[in-house]
């Protein structure tokens, strides 16, 4: 093997230990898992450390399911549930499972029994939406996080599990592409939303549980 390739071989291997070891292990010495980092509207965001740590499942006194502590799914459920008590009808799925590419821009996601809205659509999003991400290099899951303000060329969301040394809260520009509402990161899919925009269309608590269901006014 040449010089040049056994160089090359290590550079990847230390790559791929360096990854392993930050996806798994807390390498933040300031934050232990399960420190409360911050809050959005009195619902807490903790410290997850490596982005694939997981510390057991959390699940609420009546035995929804909420996700694995401390991951980002687990943070905009607890959020919707605390918040809305809402709960969704498929209570499982990774982080890219939340956004259905087969809706149309405004359609209700029954999974969730939020409605959906695409990046580059139309509207722009909304204070508290879920906002989902599509997966990437360094995370094959997607993520997910809560719309914390929407500003007038900005939006800022808060989120769980950002990494060792990722922040609680970060900023996109919000554009405008061909006169539509355009959230300046590639990875945004789009937004999932408890009201819907045409005031034609309510959710309204179906009898027996918190679980809301689309109904037409009529």
């Amino acid at each position: 093997m040449s010089r040049i390739a056994k160089i090359t071989a290590f550079l990847v291997t230390l790559s791929v230990l360096c990854f392993f070891i930050a996806t798994r292990f807390n390498i933040n010495p300031t934050h232990s898992l399960g420190d409360k980092l911050d809050e959005f509207n009195g619902v807490a965001v903790y410290y997850n450390g490596a982005i694939n740590s997981t510390l057991g499942r959390a699940t609420t006194s009546d035995g929804y399911n909420l996700g694995l502590r401390f991951q980002c799914v687990e943070f905009v459920k607890r959020y919707y549930y605390e918040r809305f008590k809402h709960k969704m009808p498929n209570s499982m799925g990774h982080a890219k499972e939340f956004f259905s590419a087969k809706l149309a821009d405004g359609e209700l996601n029954k999974e969730r029994m939020l409605f959906q809205y695409r990046n580059g659509a139309g509207s722009g999003p909304a204070t508290e939406d879920l906002i989902v991400f599509a997966p990437w290099v360094l995370n094959r899951f997607g993520h997910v996080a809560i719309v914390s303000e929407v500003g007038p060329d900005f939006i800022e969301v808060v989120q769980q599990n950002a990494g060792p040394f990722g922040s609680t809260r970060e900023r996109y520009p919000l554009e405008k592409r061909e006169g539509r509402l355009h959230v300046g990161n590639d990875r945004v899919l789009g937004w999932l939303r408890r009201e819907q925009l045409n005031p034609s269309i309510v959710l309204t608590p179906s009898s027996g549980n918190s679980l809301p269901s689309g109904r037409v006014k009529s």
